[in-house]
């Protein structure tokens, strides 16, 4: 096994980490919350090669497998074993649950997980840390895990659709807007998303929120979540979506109305949300980089199995993409997966 090095950078502006560099230079994490952490040094790991679960909340999501992409690129180079290992629909809580619970009776060294019910979780990766296994949560921010963990990865989801809300406000604020928001399934992820966004338009007369609904986090509730909101307000103006899987379906519904002219905003970066923007069907979202995040996430997941990583949030980067953003993006394929559907 390749020997990992601590990776830490100066505390720079972390736009200028929106790179591969971000995959083996992490920056210096931010503590979690008091009590929050659990010590790494009581990590004891049973296996000469280190051997991984990584365990999403879903296979539904490409979102996820970009994770998955970057996780295994990592693993390659490290010369360890990872695995994947995660229910169809994140709707499924009970089949992660009975998954994490398999992986606990396995001599496995380290899980690296994200959920959608962080409470039907935390007993069981209790028993995780407890026995000794490095524990690391991606795609969140979350700084208070309700059992303590070893560590975080992942972009500040409040901050970055607070910055979609800006961009709104820049580009389309002089006039007053009538908008529509789709939440995920109820939890940390939609809770702060959404907040993020109803931050950032706070105290602008201009944004009046007249309605909010679950979309179930996927395409076909995203359709459905579009359609009834639309059809019961059919003036207006603009939707924001907690994930990129979400607008796209309120994409199909809008061009199913005729209502080419909706503003359509969302969030991720996934390849499908870019190439949807870069076709005109979808108006901007969030890119948060999710195969440099599974980058990030296997090294410092390594480098707690070997004592050197100190623990905390690891922050990655996002950026706001409108139609020419997202071009750029796909122009850059070799950071993207699934792979960009043509040749940009």
């Amino acid at each position: 096994m390749q020997i990992s090095v601590v990776r830490t950078t100066l505390a720079v502006g972390f736009a200028a980490l929106a790179s591969a560099a971000i995959a083996e230079d992490y920056p210096v994490p931010v503590p979690l919350a008091e009590g929050a952490q659990a010590p790494i040094a009581a990590i004891t790991p049973v296996n000469e090669t280190f051997r991984i679960a990584y365990m999403p909340p879903a296979t539904e999501f490409n979102y996820y497998i970009a994770i998955g992409e970057g996780i295994k690129s990592v693993a390659a180079e490290e010369g360890v074993e990872v695995f994947m290992l995660a229910p169809q629909s994140g709707a499924d809580i009970n089949g992660q649950m009975g998954m994490i619970q398999d992986v606990l009776t396995q001599d496995v060294d380290a899980i690296i997980f994200g959920t959608h019910d962080e409470f039907a979780a935390a007993p069981l990766l209790k028993q995780a840390v407890d026995k000794g296994m490095a524990v690391v949560m991606i795609n969140s921010d979350i700084p208070n895990f309700p059992t303590p963990i070893h560590g975080v990865v992942g972009y500040s989801q409040r901050n970055g659709t607070h910055k979609i809300a800006d961009w709104a406000i820049e580009t389309y604020g002089d006039k007053p807007l009538k908008v529509g928001i789709i939440e995920g399934q109820p939890g940390y992820h939609s809770t702060e998303r959404v907040g993020g966004f109803l931050d950032g338009i706070e105290g602008n007369a201009n944004f009046d929120v007249v309605v909010s609904i679950d979309g179930k986090w996927n395409v076909e509730g995203g359709n459905t979540a579009g359609m009834d909101i639309l059809q019961s307000h059919p003036d207006l103006d603009l939707i924001f979506a907690a994930n990129d899987y979400m607008i796209i379906g309120a994409s199909f519904a809008a061009k199913a109305l005729g209502r080419s002219d909706i503003v359509l905003l969302g969030n991720d970066g996934d390849t499908s949300g870019l190439e949807e923007i870069a076709a005109g069907n979808v108006t901007a979202t969030v890119n948060t980089s999710p195969f440099l995040m599974g980058k990030a996430a296997m090294h410092a997941t390594i480098d707690a199995l070997q004592g050197s990583y100190p623990g905390g949030w690891i922050e990655t980067p996002t950026s706001i993409e409108d139609k020419d953003g997202a071009i750029a993006v796909l122009q850059e394929p070799e950071k993207l997966f699934p792979l960009p559907s043509k040749t940009y």
